[in-house]
């Protein structure tokens, strides 16, 4: 008996909603596929119905986020100057709570490995040479900034507006930290 083709997506969707849930809350080694079954009301052959194991349904939530951030980077044109537009693809993926569950407190270093790796933040940063010892390293750092901004945005409920997180990013990759007051200070003192 075949199963009609809205029930199977819903069913996979319960588990993978389930999944991401717990995945805030711990480690993937403390998550079981029985507790993933029990919460998302079904047993645990319905979910080997689906899912080998953990391990492939977090491969399944990863490619699903991946293939939303391509189709969203794939309606855009990016300008060489801004990286607003590659926050913006990663805010408005339709995966949301699955990212957050990615870039979460346990969320593997690999997917965001896998981020660097597959959306073309370097494209983003103006004037870099190619041959420069250096590059690889400013590369880095400017992606892994870029990442551990956007995670804690949205760890953080996103508190500021888009606009103004690229704002601050702006403000301190041009100008570094000095330019803010340790302690609770939310704008750029000016230069005199």
């Amino acid at each position: 008996m075949n199963k009609q083709p809205e029930i199977t997506d819903k069913t996979r969707q319960t588990f993978i909603n389930v999944f991401c849930d717990l995945y805030c809350q711990k480690p993937i080694e403390k998550i079981s596929v029985q507790e993933i079954a029990k919460r998302s009301g079904y047993n645990r052959s319905t979910f080997y119905q689906y899912f080998t194991d953990i391990y492939a349904l977090l491969d399944d939530v990863e490619t699903r986020v991946m293939t939303s951030i391509h189709e969203e980077m794939a309606s855009r044109e990016f300008s060489t100057d801004t990286f607003q537009n590659a926050l913006q693809c990663l805010e408005n993926a339709e995966e949301i709570s699955m990212l957050k569950a990615l870039l979460g407190d346990y969320g593997a270093v690999h997917f965001i490995e896998r981020l660097k790796r597959e959306i073309p933040f370097e494209r983003l940063i103006v004037q870099l040479p190619a041959d420069d010892a250096l590059a690889p390293y400013i590369v880095e750092f400017y992606i892994s900034t870029l990442l551990s901004m956007f995670r804690l945005w949205i760890r953080s409920g996103k508190d500021l507006s888009s606009e103004q997180l690229v704002q601050l990013i702006d403000s301190l990759f041009a100008n570094g930290i000095t330019s803010y007051h340790i302690f609770g200070m939310n704008t750029p003192q000016r230069s005199q």
